[in-house]
Order: structure tokens, then sequence, then C-alpha cells
């Protein structure tokens, strides 16, 4: 049987996710693990995680050697463990006796730096690294407003508004479900905020552009793409995100509410509804290309788009390691499918054709 490891930075995250795809291994003479990076005993190369068990449908603590093909879902801090847990990581991805299910995507910064000269650069929020909180704040315009955010944040974390007056920085942020607001009165004391934050892990910063609807509720699209067994690329779902009122993210993570794409579409007039149709499914036949001719092979991407009050489409963020909130809210009919895929997809990077992963296919959500 196959051996498929589930890997994390912690044996409680994504529980119920591994759960039920665990549960449907066997039917594809796949054995299930779990373990996290650091639990690999460097000097016998076995793991301490734990496996699961078909009969009782529970997972059982034990050592095993390192499955043959690994789920990556590891989402990396600034904290020690995750330093840690990334050089072992990258030592794995070096092996050619073991398989990735997909490679993952650099931090934000470096992924715009190597997309911004291919075909997508209209469509991206120019970034640059936040320097010194006083070179910041002395490139900032007066009554100019930019977003900062952490080059490997996730879930909407960390991601502040500043606008700069002549003496003051006005920063407004979000967290669970309450939206803050905060004024420095002092450049000073602006310059040494910047500066405490860029001490614990890297910024960039991006203008600011409105992403909110008609009532002033931030909201963008979120579209799951993943490949199908044959190694093909297609659409899962797409769904709107809304924010708490003059907030400015729209994450779950943040209290966002979701709405299906089809139900926001329909209330816009037909040719600007056609028109952001129209380019969503251009953007999408072009994403996981640029991505696998720039980095190595992915499995699944989650594609945030804004519509900005003008009607542009800008491409918030891209993500390799995606959530599956919205589609199993918004279509419920694919549930089987998506925790059947990995463990299908898996099945083709071990025993597949090489031409499989090569293929730059993407078939549309309608096909």
């Amino acid at each position: 049987m196959l051996s498929f490891g589930l890997m994390t930075l912690s044996l409680n995250n994504e529980k119920g996710y591994f759960y039920e795809l665990a549960k449907r291994a066997q039917a594809h003479n796949i054995l299930c693990f779990r373990f996290v990076p650091s639990s690999i005993h460097p000097l016998t190369q076995k793991v301490t995680g734990e496996q699961f068990n078909p009969t009782t449908n529970e997972w059982e603590q034990g050592e095993f050697p390192i499955p043959e093909v690994i789920y990556d879902r590891c989402f990396y801090m600034d904290d020690p463990h995750s330093t840690q847990c990334k050089a072992i990581v990258k030592w794995l991805k070096a092996r050619k006796d073991i398989l990735f299910l997909g490679h993952g995507l650099p931090n934000k910064l470096t992924l715009f730096e190597a997309i911004v000269n291919t075909s997508l650069s209209p469509y991206l929020l120019h970034s640059k690294p936040v320097a010194s909180g006083r070179e910041f704040i002395q490139g900032l315009s007066p009554q100019q407003t930019v977003v900062i955010k952490p080059v490997n944040g996730s879930q909407g974390r960390g991601i502040y508004l500043l606008e700069k007056t002549s003496n003051e920085l006005l920063v407004q942020t979000d967290m669970q479900d309450t939206h803050l607001t905060r004024t420095f009165t002092t450049i000073q004391h602006a310059i040494a905020w910047i500066n405490s934050l860029t001490s614990q892990q890297d910024y960039l910063v991006q203008p600011y552009v409105n992403l909110r609807n008609e009532n002033n509720h931030p909201f963008d699209i979120r579209i799951l793409i993943q490949k199908d067994e044959n190694g093909n690329w297609r659409e899962i779902c797409r769904g709107i995100r809304t924010g708490m009122k003059d907030g400015i993210i729209s994450n779950l993570s943040a209290g966002g509410t979701i709405t299906s794409f089809e139900s926001w579409i329909h209330t816009l007039p037909i040719s600007q509804s056609e028109f952001i149709s129209k380019e969503l499914d251009d953007l999408l036949s072009k994403i996981p290309i640029i991505l696998e001719e720039n980095f190595p092979p992915l499995f699944e991407i989650g594609v945030d788009i804004g519509v900005s009050d003008n009607g542009a489409i800008w491409i918030l963020d891209i993500n390799s390691k995606p959530g599956r909130t919205i589609a199993l809210t918004l279509k419920p009919e694919v549930t089987e499918a998506l925790f059947n895929a990995p463990l299908l997809y898996g099945k083709t990077v071990k025993f597949g054709e090489r031409s499989h992963f090569d293929e730059k296919v993407f078939s549309s959500r309608n096909s």
C-alpha cells in the first residue's frame, strides 16, 4: 500500500480535514499517517507520529518510516519551531525517494517579484519591502494611504491600513471581529511603531485600493482550484467573502461571512458582470501555468481577487495551502471530491507518468 503523510506543524491542526481524508484512504489502497517535521529522528530517519487505523477509524501513535508521498500543510510563522521545520522540509524535498503532493509557494514578496513581469502584471498591486521605520514614513506623501502586511502572513493577520497626515499617522486593523483604530500624534512615535513591527517579522507595503461594497464592507472573491487525478487543473468553487462594516479585510478568521459568487455577480449590470466573469476565467487559465513555469509543481491554489470601486480587478493573494470552508459551505455536493482529491492525486504523483506533471491544462468550472 502507498504510504501517505499529512504533514503539519502541530498534530492539532486541521484535525477534521485530516480525519475525513484518512477515512477514505483505504478505499484507494493507501495507508495514512500524520506527523510534524521535527518529529523525524535524524539518525534512524523514522517518524514519531500517528497512523490511521481504518478498522477503528482512529489515529494511533507510533513510529514509522517517512511516508512515500507527503501532503504539506505546514503554515510557518517567524518562530524557532517554524524555522526548524522549514529546514527539515527543505531536506525532505531534496530527497529523490520522497514525493510531495505540491511544493508550495514562496513568501508574498518573492512571489510578487517572480510574476510581476508576466501577463499577470496588470492585476498585481505593486509590492516592496518595508525598510526602516524612518525611511518608510518619510517615503509616504501627505494624505497617502497604504497597506502593510507580513511577508509570511496568512489568514489576514497583521494587516494594517495606514494614512499619513502632516504630523500624524492613522492606523487601522481588524482583529477577530473587531475593527481597531489608532493615531500616532508624532512621526517619531509612528517610526518607533513601524520599527517594532519589522523587528518581529518582515513586512511589505502596497498601495491602497478601495475594495469595499456599497455598504462599506470589505469583500473579495476566493477561488479554489485543484489538480484532478490526471494532473489537470480544475476549478472547484468560487465564493464571496465579506468582512465587517468599515473593516479592511474579509478573511473568515476575522469574522468574514460567505455568500455565493452567483448571487453577487447577478446584482451587477450585465456589462459589468460579463466583464468580471470573462476576466476571472482568463486569469484562472493563466495563473497555474505561470506559477508552475516559475516554481516547482503545485497541487492546489486559493486565489483571492479584489474588485475595486472603479471596477478594476486585482490579485490580492495566491495561496498554495488554501482552506476548504467556502467550497464545503457553498457546494456541499463537492464534499466527497474534496476529501478524495489529495489521495487520488497522490497516486498520480507516485505512479503516474511524468507527462502528467508537465501538462499546462486548465479545465473551466463548467466543463
